[in-house]
């Protein structure tokens, strides 16, 4: 099974740490991602704001560059997955658009973009094409606790991660369950963390990533997982921040989708114990 692969900015430079555990899920499962040498920033939410023609250009460049190697695009990133998913759809909808991108594609790259290919989040693929029951049977490290998974609100657009249901998806639940889990139910799992607001109101963002984090403290969450590493930014790093900022437990140990699976199938032990020895401290 081959994807052309769109790690997304963070996953190559500040998270460094998505990239790897990536490697890890993939090899277990049997993925090959095949690199995009060139591929572009997909615009994050942010570029889309001041000039959307310039973001659909430089997306539709991306997805033909699969379209060459013909294949799907695979990303780890939900922010990634949803805007790039919207500009795919928009492109496949409106054809003097696509028409009036691939005029420039064509001028300053000697591209075009057709549609044939799908955008596809890890999350969405380790259920549907890989299945759960063939990811249980790689499970070696089940993990023990409460887990809240948290799917970053740009991913849940209708058809945006596979059949899932966008208003009450159930896929990142399930995958913790498979991994040996207790799924946390909580309301913030779908809700908005405030990125990319954090630039310009990070009062409200704050507000916002407080709210998801407590919630799942509350509901006896003892880590919580993250399927975007741009909504990651807010949980983990502004997690203290957001907490002095209205008051509310916060402190939890937040980690990325590929991270949590990548370990339950065996990979980076030592990197895991050392997160495992926060939770207790954390928790208690």
């Amino acid at each position: 099974m081959k994807f052309a692969y769109f790690p997304g900015c963070v996953a190559k430079g500040s998270s460094r740490e998505v990239e790897d555990a990536m490697r890890c899920v993939v090899k277990a499962v049997g993925i090959d991602l095949i690199d995009m040498p060139g591929a572009a920033c997909c615009g994050a939410g942010v570029m889309k704001q001041g000039n959307h023609r310039l973001q659909l250009a430089i997306n539709a460049r991306t997805f033909a560059m699969a379209e060459q190697q013909g294949m799907d695009v695979l990303t780890p990133c939900a922010t990634c997955q949803g805007n790039m998913y919207e500009d795919l759809t928009l492109l496949l909808e409106d054809e003097p658009l696509r028409s009036e991108i691939n005029e420039v594609l064509e001028r300053t790259c000697g591209m075009r973009f057709e549609g044939n290919l799908r955008m596809r989040h890890l999350l969405d693929v380790l259920v549907e094409d890989i299945g759960l029951d063939v990811i249980a049977s790689k499970v070696v490290n089940p993990v023990d606790f409460p887990i809240a998974g948290y799917y970053g609100s740009p991913m849940l657009r209708a058809s945006a991660n596979g059949d899932d249901d966008p208003h009450n998806p159930v896929y990142f639940e399930n995958l913790i369950r498979t991994l040996g889990g207790d799924a946390v139910d909580y309301d913030g799992r779908t809700a908005s963390v405030g990125f990319p607001g954090l630039l310009s109101q990070e009062k409200t963002a704050m507000k916002m990533t407080a709210s998801v984090l407590s919630e799942a403290k509350q509901e006896g969450a003892r880590i919580m997982a993250t399927a975007c590493p741009l909504s990651h930014f807010n949980l983990d790093v502004y997690q203290v921040k957001a907490g002095k900022a209205t008051g509310k437990d916060t402190s939890m140990p937040v980690i990325h989708l590929p991270e949590l699976v990548a370990y339950a199938l065996g990979y980076n032990v030592d990197r895991y114990a050392q997160l495992r020895t926060r939770i207790l401290v954390i928790g208690d």
